[in-house]
């Protein structure tokens, strides 16, 4: 007899939240052939375990280390499921976003867990990497039509490339179309009012909200 809908929603959000692959991949087989929302199997299954995983890390009972298995898991998880999504939900516009770590600075830990959230919640992230060049953040940003561009550095050395590229945005036209986002260990909220950036966050999970709050997505 199959488990019911929220029996399973439950097993996908605790097989993230637990970082084990292989229950996800069992429990996201069982929720396709049972038929249930694939929707609803993403946002509050395997999203659900993500942010519940995400609310650990904030309150450091859980590691990055522990945050990336369990990033693993939900993409597994994702992976069953998508193609079981109805057509609607896929060919629906995703709001794009660039991100990376600017010019400088290599660490990008952080920048990959923003990524995640970010693309766990419905958003189309084109990775730039670490160590970018600042140019490199307008460029792709005016060809992909982005909707926001995410910029991080943990290092005080590279933050003024941060500015420099809300600069140079300017200069190519895009910015008053698009929204900045930063982030990172040195990074302040008024470090980001003074270069001009929509907004700071502290963390994945803050991004999150800071991206629909600022694209007025629900």
């Amino acid at each position: 007899m199959a488990l019911s809908k929220e029996e399973l929603l439950k097993r996908l959000s605790d097989g993230v939240f637990e970082m084990e692959e292989e229950d996800t991949i069992e429990a996201a087989k069982e929720y396709v052939e049972a038929g249930y929302d694939i929707l609803d199997g993403i946002m509050e299954g395997l999203v659900d375990g993500m942010n519940h995983a995400s609310k650990l890390y904030e309150e450091e009972e859980y590691f990055v280390t522990d945050l990336l298995l369990c990033s693993d898991a939900m993409y597994e998880g994702l992976a069953i499921l998508r193609p079981h999504l109805p057509a609607d939900e896929v060919d629906r516009e995703k709001p794009k976003g660039v991100i990376g770590v600017v010019e400088g600075d290599t660490h990008d830990i952080g920048k990959n867990l923003v990524k995640i959230m970010l693309e766990t919640a419905g958003f189309d992230m084109i990775d730039l990497g670490r160590d970018v060049p600042l140019q490199s953040f307008v460029d792709k940003a005016k060809e992909v039509n982005a909707s926001f561009v995410c910029m991080s550095t943990l290092m005080t050395t590279t933050m003024n490339g941060m500015k420099t590229v809300i600069e140079l945005l300017k200069e190519a036209g895009i910015r008053e179309n698009l929204k900045v986002v930063i982030g990172g260990g040195p990074i302040s909220k008024k470090f980001s009012d003074l270069i001009g950036a929509d907004g700071y966050s502290a963390n994945a999970t803050e991004a999150v909200k800071l991206v629909k709050g600022l694209l007025n997505i629900a």
